[in-house]
């Protein structure tokens, strides 16, 4: 398996913390799980790929996906990003799509106190 993560509750969020690939060879899987754990709430997000190597656009596709399911459920995703994954996120000009955080503390604050769109 090319990617591999480990899955923390919180009160009202969930914390996904992802190593390896994010491609085509994973991405079925991913989109899966985390797609029945958005369902099975909280529907807050935090994807920590900080860890992760690469991101193809299969990868990016999923993203999509869970962004939507999640604000579908009435929940969010973060993604607590590192240099190569913003690189490749903004390629494609979907960094506030996808709500890039430097850090794992500023997707927290996010998602306990969530800035009203105007």
């Amino acid at each position: 398996m090319s990617l591999r993560g480990t899955r923390e509750i919180k009160k009202n969020y969930q914390i996904f913390r992802l190593t390896g690939l994010l491609d085509a060879f994973s991405e079925p899987a991913f989109r899966k799980v985390l797609g029945n754990h958005i369902e099975e709430g909280p529907h807050n997000i935090i994807l920590v790929l900080s860890q992760i190597d690469f991101v193809d656009s299969s990868g990016l596709g999923a993203l999509v996906q869970l962004v939507k399911k999640s604000q579908t459920a009435g929940g969010s995703l973060q993604i607590v990003t590192n240099a190569r994954v913003t690189q490749t996120v903004k390629l494609v000009r979907l960094e506030k799509f996808l709500s890039l955080q430097e850090s794992l503390d500023a997707a927290i604050a996010n998602v306990e106190n969530p800035k009203k769109e105007g």
